[in-house]
């Protein structure tokens, strides 16, 4: 329709509408396009996808999107001195994406340009006021949608809004009126159908940039899962050049990434990779963006040249323990801007996990000191009671007895070699067995007749067991259980392999006792206490678990069994057989 031609007539209004109503569907084709290409491109991407946009990328985005606005303008349909146009799906996506600042930069540089290049006759100045205003409403917008996936419904609804605003400028400001109101009623249903039509497609496009980062991010997240399980073994030692070494090796191998490198505050533990760096192992840390990533335990994703003046891409994550910074996770990569978000992403989660397993090796190695601290209480309380009473049995047999007491002083050699070199370390257990047999000769010795022995022990259990589980037991089926009794009694010790472990029981049919929360309150039941009942509960629950621990059985008058259950933790294949250790 040429420019200034005057439309009357209600039918060839209709026809004036549906005609612009078409040609600019096909120029909106244009816009839809480049927004599409530009998704594709990943520099653009990564612009969306930044949490935080810097100075410079807001500035990179007003003018990609404020050029989009001018060919908006520019693939306009000219309508009676004016222009109707698709300029707003650019400025308000412009906004959305960046904010405020963003939006109404791109809304003035293509406002601008609408008002100041004479290509659209009387309602330049409207429609540039209008557009600026736009970017602006996008910028709003933005606070709305944050970095995640658009409801279409807001930036729809903006659009019509929007598109009305813009039609009452034009009435108010564009003259001369009748002219202004004319040119309203031929472009307000067009401008508004299909921009608002271009408007939800921009935003599936967009959309499907998010889409594709959450997609990523699931896939990430599988991955650092499955190398933080490969690395777990290395890992739970805490963190040194063998576990990081380890660890390095094993990121490099299950990603792109050209290099990877792990340090602690101070000097590089570890680097792997095919790219030039300058982590060398137990050198000080030299890389201006892991020093500032462990000094400020914030994540740095740069670009620098490497030390062989090539470009290469470097994100460097602190790994914490309890809040404080250990060392740093380092990826390379050759290239500039080689290392985008789906990296970072990764690299972050990687050192969250590595974190909580470097948290966890501390607490473990907690666990295991505080075991060890226990077991060897444990011994400094039993060795001077048993110690007194065996040095005493043989005594009195080195005169009436002489070869009694060369014997009963050998198995006392091998209980003391046996207790005090394991410090924690499991046992085989026909040489804990052993052990009883030896500890059991002894106290044989001194109670003589009174005191039977029966072994109850499945053949061919190959495994290990704490140390110091069954003595304890023993000793106190012996003292506490038969040694009240003027005839004495006897002392079951039953060892087999069953469900869900082994199965140790130590029985006796002494005087029992009453069994009412002993464990809960072991300093009420007087000489137990000094056998540590509740010592080897806590040892069982700390190794194994709540589920494990000591049963305690008994009845007064009757007798007494004290049970525990633990995981089959296999061993090499013993030397000894049950005929061999208990004769």
């Amino acid at each position: 329709m040429a420019a200034g031609a005057a439309v009357k007539g209600g039918a060839g209004m209709a026809a004036v509408i549906i005609e612009v109503v078409g040609n600019l569907a096909n120029k909106l084709g244009i816009i839809i396009m480049l927004v599409f290409f530009l998704s594709r491109i990943e520099v653009f991407k990564k612009l969306i996808l930044k949490k935080v946009i810097s100075p410079y990328e807001r500035i990179l985005l007003a003018l990609i999107f404020g050029g989009m606005g001018i060919l908006g303008t520019y693939s306009g349909i000219p309508i009676m001195g004016s222009i109707a146009n698709s300029r707003i799906i650019a400025v308000m996506v412009a906004g959305i994406l960046g904010g405020p600042v963003v939006g109404i930069g791109a809304g003035l540089i293509a406002g601008i340009h609408r008002w100041a290049v004479n290509i659209g006759g009387f309602t330049a100045m409207a429609c540039g006021i209008s557009t600026v205003i736009q970017g602006g409403i996008g910028g709003y917008l933005h606070h709305k949608v944050g970095n995640k996936k658009i409801n279409y419904k807001y930036p729809l609804v903006a659009v019509i809004a929007a598109e009305m605003l813009e039609m009452l400028i034009i009435l108010l400001i564009a003259s001369p009126f009748s002219t202004a109101l004319e040119v309203v009623k031929i472009i307000i249903i067009p401008m508004t159908a299909i921009n608002s039509i271009g408007m939800v497609f921009s935003i599936l496009i967009i959309n499907n940039i998010y889409g594709e980062q959450e997609k990523t991010a699931a896939m990430n997240a599988q991955l650092a899962l499955n190398i933080a399980n490969k690395t777990l073994p290395f890992l739970r030692k805490g963190l040194n050049n063998l576990s990081a070494a380890k660890a390095t090796k094993i990121i490099h191998g299950m990603t792109d990434i050209d290099g990877v490198s792990i340090t602690d505050t101070e000097k590089v533990l570890s680097f792997y990779g095919n790219i030039i760096t300058s982590m060398s192992i137990d050198r000080p840390i030299e890389n201006p963006a892991v020093i500032d990533a462990i000094q400020s335990g914030k994540s740095n994703n740069v670009s620098m040249a490497g030390p062989d003046g090539r470009d290469q891409s470097i994100i460097a994550v602190p790994l914490k323990e309890r809040n404080a910074i250990v060392g740093s996770l380092v990826l390379f990569k050759e290239g500039r801007d080689s290392l985008g978000w789906v990296e970072e992403e990764l690299a972050l989660g990687l050192a969250q996990l590595f974190s909580t397993q470097l948290e966890l090796s501390k607490i473990e190695e907690q666990s295991r000191l505080l075991a060890k601290a226990e077991l060897k209480a444990l011994q400094a309380q039993i060795n001077p009671h048993f110690l007194f009473n065996a040095l005493n049995t043989i005594v009195s047999y080195c005169r009436v007895s002489p070869g009694t007491a060369r014997k009963l002083l050998i198995d006392l050699g091998d209980i003391l070699r046996s207790s005090l070199g394991h410090y924690g370390e499991n046992i085989d257990l026909y040489t804990e067995i052993k052990n009883i047999k030896s500890y059991l000769n002894i106290e044989k010795a001194r109670f003589g007749s009174r005191l039977n022995v029966k072994f109850n022990i499945q053949e061919d259990l190959n495994c290990k067991i704490p140390p110091l589980l069954l003595q304890p037991l023993v000793e106190n089926s012996i003292k506490h259980g038969l040694a009240p009794k003027e005839e004495g009694g006897t002392v079951v010790i039953g060892v087999s392999g069953g469900e869900g472990g082994i199965h140790i029981y130590v029985e006796d049919d002494g005087v029992g006792f009453e069994t009412d929360n002993l464990l809960a309150k072991e300093e009420e039941v007087g000489a137990y206490k000094k056998i540590g009942l509740r010592n080897i509960d806590k040892r069982l629950k700390n190794m194994y678990g709540s589920d494990y621990g000591l049963k305690i059985e008994s009845q007064k008058g009757k007798g007494t069994r004290i049970s525990m259950l633990i995981p089959d933790y296999s061993a090499d294949y013993s030397q000894m057989t049950v005929e061999e250790v208990i004769g």
